[in-house]
């Protein structure tokens, strides 16, 4: 074991001091505008800085029912190996960018306040953590670099002492704004910076905060107009934005109604130093730490923004509308940031009926954050949050985060208005499986009609709290399977908080009971493909339907193995084979001239024809040797538990392939054989009683 000297001088090894030398670099106005003309992306505002960011960890493009669509990369979130990472909102999130980019390119939308609008738990906050976090990061990099800068002042006291302080902007502003307004289009043209060379329009930057024009105006006083030695006391830093220092990020959560006080957001006088400088209006003494103060140059999340009390409308629509604030006492205050809140439906109905709130919703861009439509997405979400290196001391079972997601799909679709669907079929269209008869054209159509889908049903945190249910009961010994979690999903209904009605509840049930009917047929399928997957006989089964299938296009006869005689095509093997697929009598004759002249147009190429890689046949040959196989593996015996030793052995075989092949433990891998060995013997009972 290492001693404290050795871990001191590791611990210091790892550190990078060129990285803090140059994130806590300082220098003069001059050096400054040297790095602007260097880099004029410094003089970026905060949508463009936001949208810049999202932009610089890439995107990717694919189409869904036709619709392309652009993926960013950002909300991966790889920094932080997928921690928050946002899954199946790409056309939302599309949305939403496409806002920053209208606002980095001053088309209005900087002038709106942003809301993001969806039903519990549908990752509206976790969007915006990703984005202040994603600030954050990129104010560290040479990309994304800012300055703002602070005072070297010697003021006088009422005694007629002088002290020497530095004194930071306060609101982190701009250095550009030192200059005076009319000369600031001459001095980029003399940086050789031209707008039409540029990504994002130049802003106008506006005016300084109280606090710099009241230095800045005391020094001209002092030196008589000469603006060079003013700047001589101005020291320029590099910004790093910080929500924990509350540098460039802010967050404003609502109180009680009583006790919500404006001066939360735009600061408040300091009554200690109204005795040092005299006035309450000077602003040494008022403290710009309001949230909308210490968030410019950044971002300003608002928490359940429409539980904000009417009264602090008016700086939420100046702050949006006009880019200005109006601190205590103090004129009107330029501000440079994004301002995003978020909230819930009920909350937004309310919105809607208030008349009061006409203002805001003429300022409002409001986009919707509804619930994943896809399972095989939503399961993204729990399987992080499940994933092995995470869970000790039990096993889920295959499928059970899918059959989970499934179920909470279901609970948000709208039943299908026409194309005789069922709901968990049309569920599959979403998710990308094909269905016998349904175009993309179809699909699109099945979203247009549906006015709500994803902004009701069933919560990721409701179904995140059973499962954890689920793994600290002491059912399952030692592993979980789809069954225990979805009866779990099921009693949970009876005290749900959010589900108002029992037709909703009846209505939940039936889908999990759908859900259920799913996983058997998941699971009988899977234990078919495990007894069947001796790959020396599907192999050989193929070759004898192949032989066949020539022999018959050709009209010739196939010549028996064993006997040496010639004889005829088994039709009935054939048949055995392609009704597995539902390859009707009608169509066997095109099937197999098809399935000869692919085989033929192979061996054209130089190539040998694979059964693995036609799909169809695969499944029709695995179900056709499971049919064979079942009998003499004798699996319903499980269910009585009384077998024979060659019987056990065969079974261990085929667990073993699940085990090895879908993820099974002895466990689980059991529990299933068992359980479809009792569908298998329902169903061998029914075959009897018929």
């Amino acid at each position: 074991m290492a001693d404290g000297k050795d871990i001191l001088s590791f611990i210091g090894s790892q550190q990078d001091r060129k990285i803090y030398q140059t994130l806590n670099w300082e220098g003069s106005f001059s050096d400054y505008l040297n790095i602007v003309g260097q880099n004029p992306r410094v003089l970026r505002t905060a949508y463009q800085r936001l949208y810049d960011m999202i932009l610089s960890y890439g995107t990717e493009e694919y189409v869904d029912s036709k619709k392309k669509i652009i993926r960013y990369n950002f909300f991966k979130d790889t920094a932080y190996a997928g921690k928050d990472a946002i899954y199946g909102l790409d056309i939302p999130l599309m949305r939403l960018v496409n806002v920053f980019k209208s606002a980095a390119k001053f088309y209005g939308t900087e002038r709106r306040v942003l809301l993001l609008h969806g039903p519990v738990g549908s990752s509206k906050s976790t969007i915006v953590r990703l984005l202040k976090h994603g600030l954050e990061r990129y104010s560290k990099t040479d990309e994304g670099a800012l300055f703002s800068f602070g005072w070297n002042v010697d003021w006088k006291s009422p005694s007629g002492d002088t002290s020497d302080e530095y004194a930071p902007c306060p609101m982190n502003e701009e250095p550009f704004k030192l200059i005076p307004p009319e000369l600031r289009a001459q001095v980029l043209d003399q940086l050789g910076i031209h707008q039409k060379d540029l990504d994002h329009p130049i802003s106008d930057f506006g005016d300084l905060c109280p606090s710099c024009r009241f230095t800045f105006s005391e020094m001209l006083k002092r030196y008589d107009g000469d603006w060079q030695k003013v700047i001589q006391h101005v020291q320029v830093h590099r910004l790093v934005l910080s929500e924990k220092d509350r540098i460039g990020i802010g967050t404003f959560q609502p109180k009680d109604e009583k006790n919500q006080d404006s001066t939360e957001l735009t600061g408040d006088i300091n009554y200690r130093k109204i005795a040092e400088y005299g006035s309450d209006s000077d602003p040494r003494a008022f403290n710009f730490d309001g949230e909308f103060n210490i968030a410019n140059r950044g971002i300003i999340e608002f928490i359940e923004l429409l539980k904000l009390d009417v009264a602090f409308l008016y700086d939420l629509l100046g702050a949006t509308q006009e880019h200005l604030i109006k601190p205590k006492k103090f004129a009107q205050t330029d501000i440079d940031e994004v301002i995003i809140g978020h909230t819930n439906e009920a909350e937004f109905r309310k919105l809607l009926n208030n008349e009061f709130m006409e203002a805001l919703r003429d300022r409002t861009i409001k986009v919707d954050i509804p619930y994943i439509t896809k399972p095989s997405l939503e399961v993204k979400i729990y399987q992080k949050d499940y994933a092995p290196e995470k869970i000790r001391g039990k096993h889920i079972a295959p499928h059970t985060l899918e059959m989970a997601s499934a179920w909470a799909v279901l609970t948000r679709l709208e039943e299908p208005k026409k194309h005789n669907l069922t709901l968990l079929q049309k569920m599959k269209l979403y998710d990308g499986k094909s269905l016998t008869g349904f175009t993309e054209d179809n699909i699109k159509e099945l979203r247009k009609e549906a006015d709500r889908e994803g902004m009701d049903g069933i919560s990721p945190r409701y179904i995140q709290d059973k499962i954890s249910n689920s793994l600290v009961s002491d059912k399952g010994e030692g592993c979980i399977n789809p069954f225990l979690v979805l009866n779990e999903l099921e009693a949970g209904l009876k005290s749900h908080t959010l589900i108002n009605s029992d037709d909703a509840r009846k209505q939940y049930r039936e889908m999990l009971t759908a859900v259920k009917q799913e996983y058997e047929d998941i699971v009988k399928n899977e234990v078919q493909r495990a007894i069947s997957a001796d790959e020396e006989a599907i192999s050989n089964l193929c070759a004898n339907y192949i032989d066949n299938v020539k022999a018959y296009t050709q009209k010739e006869k196939v010549k028996n193995k064993y006997t040496g005689q010639y004889e005829e095509p088994d039709d009935r093997l054939m048949r055995s084979i392609e009704e597995k697929i539902d390859i009707p009598e009608s169509r066997k004759d095109d099937f197999r001239t098809e399935l000869m002249n692919y085989i033929g147009a192979l061996a054209v190429d130089g190539r040998q024809f694979d059964y693995r890689t036609n799909e169809r046949l695969h499944k029709a040959l695995e179900l056709k040797l499971f049919e064979d196989q079942k009998d003499s593996i004798k699996l319903t015996s499980l269910v009585s538990s009384v077998m024979d030793k060659e019987t056990q052995e065969k079974i261990d075989v085929v667990k073993q392939r699940m085990i090895r092949n879908y993820g099974y433990c002895e466990i689980c891998a059991t529990d299933v054989l068992s359980f479809v060995a009792s569908i298998f013997a329902r169903g061998d009972a029914k075959e009897e009683e018929g």
